[in-house]
């Protein structure tokens, strides 16, 4: 299978584990990946000021993939996934869609609307699936407690995104299930990390993380695991920020936060360097522990 691998801004910037961990993954299982000259996707920030500034700019990155003869593209970040699958809605109307390509005509551009995009979780589900994954461990993780963290965007909004159930989702349990882990039931599971809030108030942004971290500690999880760069970002931040700043958010101790691509790519075989484990802040002494002892 062949795709185009959208990386937006917050990855390649500060994420560089995370599709280092992608692209090994990917690769191993049989995807070949495309690197599209990308730029960023249209941004919420973009369509709340112009609509059709920001769908000029989705459209232009979906264009590269098509000219490419490519039919799929892949991306890491829940919000360029839901950004990119919207603009694919909106421009299935004939009128938008003719007014979109006369802004990207001057670049010498054209959107056709032929192609479909994926987040890598989905592609791993849907199209490498499960069993494939399985087959591929060499280091089960068994024993490991997960805690999976989907993200908004992943899975709303799901008349957009047309995936699986937002209020009983499998695809994350099931891929963490593959490679030997349990994945651990938790009283916020399906809640936002807090991350959106940053701009209006970043202690609202932090009580937000801090509920779902302690309820993740309280579940008995080794490591949680994300699907998504900004909540990441977010839950890894939140507990450097109670560690440094005890008094304005407390939690019950630290959880390690993994990227999905590094746990399924250790559990692949492949070293902590080859998934920039030395990039995660919090180490994941668990998984770690269960890797020296299977070497």
């Amino acid at each position: 299978m062949k795709c185009g691998l959208f990386l937006g801004c917050l990855v390649p910037a500060r994420m560089a584990a995370y599709e280092l961990s992608a692209r090994k993954v990917l690769e191993a299982l049989g995807v070949e990946l495309v690197d599209l000259k990308a730029g960023c996707c249209g941004s919420p920030y973009i369509f709340s000021v112009s609509q059709r500034a920001g769908l000029a700019l989705a459209a232009y990155n979906l264009a590269l993939a098509e000219e490419a003869g490519l039919k799929t593209v892949v991306t890491l970040c829940n919000g360029c996934n839901e950004v990119l699958k919207r603009a694919l809605e909106a421009l299935k109307d004939e009128h938008e869609r003719e007014a979109v390509n006369a802004i990207l005509a001057k670049v010498g551009k054209e959107f056709k609307g032929e192609v479909e995009v994926k987040h890598v979780v989905r592609l791993l589900y849907e199209n490498v699936g499960v069993a494939k994954v399985e087959e591929a461990v060499k280091v089960p993780l068994e024993g490991l407690r997960v805690a999976v963290h989907y993200g908004c965007h992943l899975l709303r909004p799901s008349e957009v995104m047309r995936f699986e159930n937002p209020d009983d989702p499998r695809s994350l349990d099931e891929l963490v299930m593959a490679v030997g882990a349990e994945s651990v039931p938790y009283v916020e599971k399906l809640e936002c990390c807090g991350f959106p809030a940053m701009p209006v108030s970043e202690d609202l942004a932090y009580d937000i993380a801090a509920e779902k971290l302690t309820s993740m500690m309280a579940s008995g999880a080794d490591v949680a695991v994300t699907a998504c760069p900004s909540c990441f970002l977010h839950l890894e931040n939140a507990q450097i920020v109670a560690r440094r700043e005890g008094a304005r958010i407390r939690l019950p101790g630290e959880i390690p936060v993994l990227h999905v691509t590094q746990l399924l790519g250790l559990a692949m075989g492949f070293g902590p360097d080859d998934v920039g484990l030395r990039e995660n802040r919090i180490k994941p002494e668990a998984v770690l522990r269960l890797l020296e002892r299977a070497g």
